[in-house]
Order: structure tokens, then C-alpha cells, then sequence
């Protein structure tokens, strides 16, 4: 009695997960829906009959029949098995389903329930790279950056690449969509879209250090024309985003301060995938084949130059 006293306090909560604001965590949040109370139906019955079980036929219950030789009823082997087998069967068809759908990789079809994705419509490209402690945001279309902060129309599809400069990590904005992983000299990626305005938390979902507690973020759902005076107050006040900018960038620090970069090096994102920022380090093998093999053509050679700006590197 005294915790059904309590509920009341939590109805202050803000249980993100169960009412978030963009479309893929909507669908995320109703597969959490169906899939327990598919759940229940086998667990609430159990539950009940173990109760009534245990009462029936407690040992002072004289009036309750004792058939010790009862060993068999087909009638109740069949609902035993086939609640289960009809339940995995039905969990199994939506995992299959959703799994598809809701690839992060996979572009978006529509918008919102009932809301396709206008024909012709382009995505905002975000590129995401998690540094110790701190997010870095960088807009290659726009040419601006942010660290822990992020911005993005209403009702328009973004794509995320997605990166690490040093540990794994993963990126979580629970109102929009699902975690991602994070993960250096690799780019992982997802397609979400957040539905109301307002501003969102984002975090870490992954330990990494000391300064995990602090690596956090704002995320702000905007319409159009605020999301064009975000980015113009990024350009009024940010700084360079240079290479050398960047290398100290990555410095570990602590509950970061936001900061604002009007410009941002060409090619920059690519050189972090690559870990080859800094021109005395050639870039890795991985990325090297991911942007075409070992056997490099000129137009291979001179992309991996514009990137990693090192002789010894267009030797791949």
C-alpha cells in the first residue's frame, strides 16, 4: 500500500522512451508495446495459476481432489504448447519485419505515420564524430560544426555518419531514434527524423572514461527557418574548423562548453574515418580499400591525397 502511495510522485517523469517525438523511435516504442504484451499473455495466466495453484492446494485444503496417479491430458498439453509456439511464432514474423524497416542504414519512406517522404526530398547530412568527452557535429552541406550541440528542421529526413576518434562509443538521442555505434576508423550510420519542436537531450550510451557522465548534449527540433538562424549564428561565431583546430579538439577534456565552428576543412570527416588528420599519419589500410583498393587509379590517388595530404600514403 505504501508503493501504490508513491506512484503519484512519478508522475513528474518523463519516460522518453514511451513518448518520444520522432517517427523511428515511435515504431522502436511499439515494438517495445506489442512484444510485451504478446509477452503477458503467456505470463499473466502463469503467474495467476500459480497463485490459485498454491492456494487450491495447500495442504490444509481437505476438500481438494488428490489424484497422485494423474500423469497425462492431451486437451492441456495442446494449450500449454500452442500459446507459446503461436506467441514465438508471431514475435518472430515482427523481429523479421522490423528488422528491415527500421535498419538504421536504410533510408526513410516516410516521415511520420500515414506521412510519406515527399518525392525529390533530400536528407540533412550530419556528420557525428564522438571525441573524449565530447560530441562534434559538423555540417558538410552548410560548412559549419558544433560540438555538444545539434540542430535540425522538423519533418525532414537526416542521415547521420557516424565515427569515433579514439573508443567505441554510441550515440543516443532516445526521443528521436535508437543508439548507434560509434566506433574509430569506422562510419556507422542512421536515417531518423524528428517530428515535434523542441530540444531533446543527447548522450552517451557507452562507457568510455572518465568523462562519460559529462558527455552530453542539446538537440534542438526547429521548423526551416530556425534551424537557417541557427546555422547563421554558428557562421557569425564560430572559428575555423582547420585540421590543426581539430587535432586540438580532440584533446580529452571534461563537460565540454558548447562551441561554434563557420568553417569547416574539406574532407575533414573522411581524414577522421581514416585517422590520418595529422599529415605524419598515413592512413589506415581499411580506409584505404574502402575508397578503392590497393590498386589506386589517379582519380583514387588524388582523393586519398586531398585526405591525408602525405606523400607516403599514395604509395597504397
Amino acid at each position: 500500500m505504501l508503493l501504490i502511495g508513491l506512484l503519484p510522485l512519478l508522475t513528474g517523469c518523463n519516460a522518453v522512451l514511451l513518448s518520444p517525438s520522432g517517427d523511428i523511435a515511435v515504431q522502436q516504442r511499439n515494438l517495445i508495446l506489442i512484444s510485451t504484451g504478446l509477452m503477458l499473455i503467456v505470463i499473466v495466466p502463469v503467474i495467476v495459476l500459480t497463485l490459485w495453484f498454491a492456494w487450491r492446494y495447500r495442504a490444509s485444503n481437505t476438500a481438494a481432489r488428490y489424484t497422485p496417479e494423474w500423469n497425462h491430458s492431451t486437451v492441456l498439453e495442446l494449450l500449454i504448447w500452442a500459446g507459446p509456439l503461436l506467441i514465438i511464432i508471431a514475435l518472430g514474423a515482427l523481429t523479421w519485419v522490423s528488422t528491415h524497416q527500421l535498419d538504421p542504414y536504410r533510408p526513410l519512406s516516410r516521415l511520420s505515420e500515414g506521412r510519406e517522404v515527399p518525392p525529390g526530398t533530400k536528407p540533412l547530412v550530419v556528420e557525428v564524430v564522438a571525441l573524449d568527452w565530447k560530441w562534434l557535429f559538423v555540417y558538410p552541406e552548410q560548412g559549419v560544426a558544433a560540438v555538444n550541440e545539434l540542430a535540425a528542421p522538423v519533418n525532414r529526413p537526416i542521415q547521420f555518419r557516424i565515427t569515433s576518434s579514439t573508443v567505441m562509443n554510441s550515440f543516443f538521442i532516445p526521443a528521436m531514434a535508437g543508439q548507434i555505434y560509434a566506433m574509430p576508423g569506422m562510419q556507422t550510420t542512421l536515417h531518423a527524423v524528428i517530428n515535434h519542436p523542441g530540444e531533446y537531450a543527447g548522450l552517451s550510451a557507452n562507457y568510455s572514461g572518465a568523462g562519460f557522465s559529462g558527455m552530453r548534449f542539446a538537440f534542438h527540433g526547429v521548423d526551416e527557418a530556425g534551424f537557417q538562424q541557427w546555422i547563421s549564428q554558428v557562421r557569425a561565431q564560430g572559428t575555423p574548423l582547420n585540421r590543426q583546430a581539430y587535432l586540438a579538439l580532440e584533446r580529452p577534456t571534461e563537460r565540454n562548453p558548447v562551441q561554434y565552428f563557420g568553417s569547416v576543412a574539406p574532407g575533414l570527416f573522411d581524414a577522421i574515418v581514416g585517422r590520418c588528420v595529422d599529415p605524419a599519419h598515413p592512413c589506415s589500410m581499411n580506409h584505404a580499400r574502402t575508397r578503392g583498393g590497393l590498386n589506386l587509379n589517379a582519380a583514387g590517388q588524388n582523393y586519398l591525397g586531398s585526405i591525408c595530404r602525405s606523400e607516403q600514403d599514395l604509395t597504397l
